[in-house]
């Protein structure tokens, strides 16, 4: 927590490196202690927890220590700190519907995963191995979707609203380009992808298939996120939290409920279906509500 709020001061004032830096050399730091206890100590799980914990609190350390050696608006006085009603308000009212749609998001999964499992463990392998793969696509598209969220916000507050649409409509292409290449990447190559993790050849052809319909598609997720964080930055955080938990989360339990339970469409793939499906509908639905807020804000 102490480094992810850290780390979003400085790229609200357009600083990405250096959090960047702080996360690899704690990331470094990581895969060493993880090496150093589990062969040495023989620590095991006991040992990747700690080397984990402790990599965490090394970047922690780095990005307050950053903050300390700021000047102006953006330095830390550790004496100085004290909670502001006013700006906590507004943290709240932007970051508690945040934070519900990502619970919300994650009891859907774990609905959505129930229905995998249902098919059996090389279903459940194939599955996870894909999705560890999609993680980077996303990972890669998502770096637009909070950059997003920092240039609208400070678009908003200098009251540069043309801006505002400019830097929307680049993330949006950034994110689609990056989607497409990275997504159709991951499925031409899925089977030598998918061998770094298994080397059954039942499980890869059940990863293959999930690559083929939700990587090729992934653009549409990063694009989602983008408008949604859009709406973010301009300070309206219901809307994408009512639209994304109807959309997404809604649309694919109504799916599970209803056109999965017909006997021939009970497969794996009718579920993966589900993602772009509501993709693609969130989408809509977020973009039209970006147009309005957009133009309420310039008039």
């Amino acid at each position: 927590m102490v480094y992810n709020f850290g780390s979003a001061l400085l790229r609200a004032k357009g600083d990405t490196k250096r959090p960047m830096y702080y996360l690899m050399f704690s990331g470094i730091v990581n895969v060493i202690l993880n090496l150093f206890f589990v062969i040495v100590f023989k620590l095991d799980v006991a040992g990747v927890a700690l080397a984990t914990v402790i990599s965490q609190c090394i970047s922690a350390f780095l990005v307050v220590r950053c903050l300390t050696k700021e000047t102006e608006e953006f330095r830390l006085e550790l004496k100085k700190l004290a909670i502001d009603q006013p700006i906590l308000y507004r943290i709240i009212k932007i970051g508690v519907p945040a934070g519900l749609q990502g619970i919300v998001f994650s009891l859907s999964n774990v609905v959505i995963q129930s229905a995998i499992n249902s098919f059996g463990s090389t279903v459940i392998a194939g599955n996870s191995a894909a999705l560890n793969i999609e993680g980077f696509v996303y990972t890669s598209m998502n770096g637009f979707s909070q950059g997003t969220l920092t240039f609208v916000s400070q678009n908003l507050g200098a009251a540069k609203h043309n801006r505002i649409k400019r830097s929307v409509l680049i993330s949006l292409g950034c994110v689609f380009v990056i989607g497409i290449v990275l997504g159709f990447a991951i499925a031409f190559f899925g089977y030598s992808l998918l061998g770094i993790y298994t080397s059954s050849l039942d499980v890869i052809a059940v990863g293959i298939k999930r690559l083929w319909i939700i990587g090729i598609t992934y653009a549409l997720c990063g694009m989602m996120d983008v408008c949604a964080n859009a709406l973010r930055g301009m300070g309206k955080s219901m809307q994408p939290m009512i639209i994304t938990l109807l959309g997404a989360c809604g649309i694919r339990l109504l799916w599970l409920a209803t056109i999965f339970r017909i006997p021939k469409f009970h497969s794996p793939e009718i579920i993966y279906i589900s993602y772009p499906v509501s993709w693609g509908i969130t989408l809509g639905a977020l973009l039209i509500a970006f147009i309005v807020v957009a133009k309420k804000e310039s008039n």
